[in-house]
């Protein structure tokens, strides 16, 4: 008969253990889920003159903290799909024409009864909860791209 007895003594933390499988803080793994939310998010994000709202995710984000940002000042109507007011609406003297809408500086906004519309035209799945509708459709993946990092780096 045959035995072995072995001994291994290492100096590995549970943290060790989670960093090189990617899993550490700002690891491979939760940077890799926040950049795949941001891309995938994209096509579902309403267009805004010089992409300020589709590119704030990009440049709001800690890429890895496990929470993704899009910040600007508009973002929470857009995300929320309904209007705010009081809206003071902002008329062409000249013409009589409806140019936008104004809401007084310093007044609290609170929600009304209407829908945003949204131009579908540059983004065709544009409208409001991007998070969750993009969610809806590319969850499995995510958790591909997260997995595979996982287990094979990046």
């Amino acid at each position: 008969m045959f035995s072995i007895s072995a001994r291994l003594d290492a100096a590995l933390t549970p943290d060790d253990i989670l960093a090189a499988f990617g899993l550490d803080d700002h690891g491979r793994v939760q940077r890799t889920i926040d950049q795949s939310v941001i891309d995938y998010c994209r096509p579902y994000i309403p267009a805004s003159p010089n992409r300020i709202l589709e590119d704030s995710a990009q440049a709001s984000t800690d890429i890895g903290s496990g929470m993704v940002i899009w910040n600007t000042p508009y973002a929470h109507y857009q995300y929320m799909g309904i209007v705010y007011g009081p809206n003071i609406p902002i008329i062409e003297p000249e013409t009589g024409v409806l140019m936008g809408w104004f809401s007084p500086p310093g007044r609290p906004k609170h929600p009304t009864d209407r829908e945003l519309t949204y131009d579908t035209s540059q983004n065709p799945m544009a409208g409001p909860y991007w998070f969750e509708r993009m969610k809806a459709d590319r969850l499995r993946d995510i958790l591909e791209a997260a997995r595979h990092v996982a287990a094979h780096g990046e």
